[in-house]
């Protein structure tokens, strides 16, 4: 029985209006506009008519729409109705309710982990070199700005839903990330050319606190092997013990009779060609319980100025700056970030010698040593205009120089060399084992000055 389009459910009233039908037959109505069924649980009603459609389905009922009016209809929960997706062959959607299935938690794992990384990316780039804290954040590889996001992206290839968005949020964090990844792409150039006869060799250094511990013979093997015409050490200073002594120096001038020497602080330079000046940098707004602690703490960049001979002269900067954390202290415990304070303190000001004094300098200029600063951090942003990094003369496409200790990943670039734009590169390398005397590898350089 069907009353102002509406299906009661009831058996008609004796009065002989409406009809009456046998249990189980659908008697539809055709007043004009007007479609009414009562359908049994599990019988399909579609809908002809050009008017409204109205209809009461028990749970479980499929009743698809296919006129051109308006379909209205009364739905028990689980029950398709036709719209959105049900009516494209093979459409996905998600599971109903609240559970849900796993491409939902793997569609959002992979867009969510790129979104991430990508957010982590602005920061980085905005944060690094200018909020002291992130320096505790400065000590991820920097190879990982290159796999992270092509990880993410070959990872979503297979999903066809998450494959696009984390696709695009990958490639912008590598777009981010590329220049601090530190791979080296420069290493196609290959340098300068051959090197000419008058060209320099150049042994840059962190000894590792000199020959403490022992260490003496595997110190000199390793400044021996490397041949070098100048050498630019560092950390010529003990850790744990009183030294060096006189005769560490000593030993130094026997070793090396041939070269002139200049020694300040924790800076050693040798050099086969003349110094004709000695300047250690000042850092005037050092911390004063660091400008008081001695020369080891307060000079950090030694610039001698070498004689080259025809009217050539080579300014090198030998430069070791505070490392930015200690890995002694855990990052739960506040001496972590007391400390990481304390060295931006003293990294600063150092920054600050260095580009003061370079674009002054009107020789060419060979900027070499332990920075302590990886490809991935904003501080080499701090660096003096002009320089360009001698990486362009490796055959490396990753140079990395720390750890070179066993049981340590090789994974960043500490130590650098910089040159003015009238030095020619010919060669840089990285050295072979240090045999146990320090945890970072030296660097080779051969340059010439036209």
């Amino acid at each position: 029985m069907t009353v102002a389009g509406r299906s009661t459910g009831v058996p008609p009233a004796p009065d002989g209006t409406g009809s009456e039908t046998a249990s189980g037959t659908a008697t539809p109505e055709t007043t004009p506009g007007t479609a009414t069924t009562d359908a049994a649980p599990g019988t399909a009603t579609p809908e002809t008519g050009s008017g409204t459609a109205t209809t009461d389905a028990a749970p479980g009922t499929a009743t698809p729409e296919t006129g051109s009016g308006t379909a209205t209809t009364d739905a028990a929960p689980g029950t398709a109705t036709g719209a959105g997706n049900a009516g494209r062959p093979g459409a996905r959607r998600w599971p109903a309710g609240g559970r849900r299935g796993w491409r939902w938690w793997l569609y959002t794992a992979l867009v969510g982990a790129a979104g991430v990384w990508l957010a982590f990316s602005v920061a980085h780039l905005v944060l690094s070199g200018q909020w002291w804290l992130w320096l505790a954040v400065d000590a991820i590889p920097p190879l990982a700005f290159l796999v992270v996001p092509v990880t993410l992206a070959v990872g979503a290839a297979p999903c066809r839903r998450s494959r696009r968005p984390v696709a695009l949020l990958a490639a912008a964090a590598l777009l981010l990330g590329a220049e601090r990844s530190g791979v080296n792409l420069r290493a196609l150039a290959g340098g300068d050319g051959p090197a000419p006869p008058d060209a320099v060799r150049i042994f840059t250094w962190n000894t590792g606190y000199w020959d403490e511990g022992g260490q003496s013979e595997s110190l000199y093997r390793v400044l021996r092997d490397a041949d070098a015409d100048v050498y630019l050490l560092q950390e010529y200073w003990y850790a744990e013990t009183a030294g060096p002594t006189g005769a560490t120096l000593d030993r130094l001038r026997a070793e090396f009779p041939d070269l002139h020497l200049a020694v300040v602080g924790e800076l050693v330079t040798l050099s086969r060609f003349p110094i004709l000046h000695r300047l250690p940098l000042e850092a005037p707004d050092l911390p004063p319980v660091v400008a008081g602690a001695g020369e080891q703490w307060r000079y950090k960049v030694l610039r001698t100025d070498l004689d080259l001979g025809a009217g050539r002269v080579l300014s090198t900067y030998n430069a070791h700056l505070p490392v930015q954390l200690s890995p002694d202290h855990s990052p739960f415990g506040a001496d972590f970030y007391r400390i990481i304070r304390e060295q931006h303190a003293q990294r600063e000001p150092q920054w600050r010698a260095l580009a003061r004094d370079v674009p002054t300098n009107r020789h060419p200029v060979l900027v070499a040593g332990d920075l302590n600063t990886s490809p991935a951090m904003g501080d080499l942003a701090k660096l003096p205009d002009g320089l360009r990094d001698a990486g362009y003369a490796s055959r490396s496409l990753y140079p990395a120089t720390w750890s070179d200790t066993p049981g340590w990943p090789r994974w960043w670039r500490l130590d650098w060399a910089l040159v003015s734009p009238e030095v020619r590169v010919h060669s840089y390398r990285f050295g072979g084992t240090t045999h146990g005397a320090s945890d970072h590898r030296g660097q080779h350089l051969v340059l010439s000055i036209p």
